[in-house]
């Protein structure tokens, strides 16, 4: 009996000595600077809150720790689609005014490998900003800094929550360099084929609720010959 359980007991010693080695492991760093950082071109920021009550719209399967919003808001609970976020959201530029309206809808990734330390979604964005046109994004999102550093540490904390801050860029591809893909629209992002790179800041958030302050920036490259409402 006590062979069985010495065997048990390193059994799970060694389980939590691999949970430990994930979550605090020294390689696997948030990245704070953004690739477009280093660019020549100009630059749009398009600032969102990523809380689902400040939202137009946001949905989900109905069962996820966010709840759609408004309430009666039709929920994706079929099947295909049931790992799927919908988000209708007001852009704000950097002055805080209105520069227009961006709808996203997010997938959670089968590629997803916690050993790899990438919890990853697939998005895309479509964003109509009405002094300049429209404009699409496609890019995968690694939630890992987001999740290690924000939501375990709500998980475990005796009240269930999480408050501090935390800044962290979420995409990583599909482009080179780990920035995401963006395609002009209309307007005068007709032709437009650039980079972005979204980034999310939050100071607090709640297992039942999800996040209650954070908010969500894009930072959209574009030609030196591309204009928009809000460039620097």
């Amino acid at each position: 009996m006590k062979y069985v359980i010495s065997l048990l007991a390193g059994m799970f010693v060694g389980a939590c000595a691999v949970l430990a080695l994930l979550y605090y492991n020294p390689v696997t760093s948030r990245s704070t600077l953004s690739p477009l950082s280093v660019t020549d071109n100009e630059l749009i920021n398009l600032n969102y809150s990523a809380v689902a009550q400040d939202a137009l719209v946001y949905t989900n399967d109905g069962e996820s720790y966010m709840d759609p919003h408004p309430a009666k808001v039709l929920q994706l609970w079929e099947k295909p689609i049931r790992h799927t976020r919908a988000l209708a959201t007001v852009l704000t530029d950097g002055r805080n005014q209105v520069a227009g309206i961006g709808i996203k809808f997010s997938s959670d990734s089968e590629l997803t490998n916690i050993l790899n330390s990438s919890v990853l979604v697939n998005s895309v964005w479509h964003i109509y900003l009405p002094e300049s046109g429209s404009l699409f994004i496609e890019q995968v999102e690694n939630h890992w800094g987001y999740m290690r550093e924000v939501v375990v540490p709500a998980r475990w904390s005796s009240g269930d929550n999480w408050r501090g801050r935390w800044h962290g860029n979420i995409t990583s591809g599909p482009g080179a360099l780990g920035i995401a893909n963006v395609v002009g629209g209309s307007g005068k992002f007709r032709g437009l084929e650039a980079g972005a790179v979204e980034s999310l800041s939050a100071r607090a958030y709640s297992v039942e609720r999800g996040p209650v302050a954070m908010t969500g920036q894009l930072t959209i490259e574009l030609s030196k010959e591309q204009t928009g409402p809000e460039t620097e």
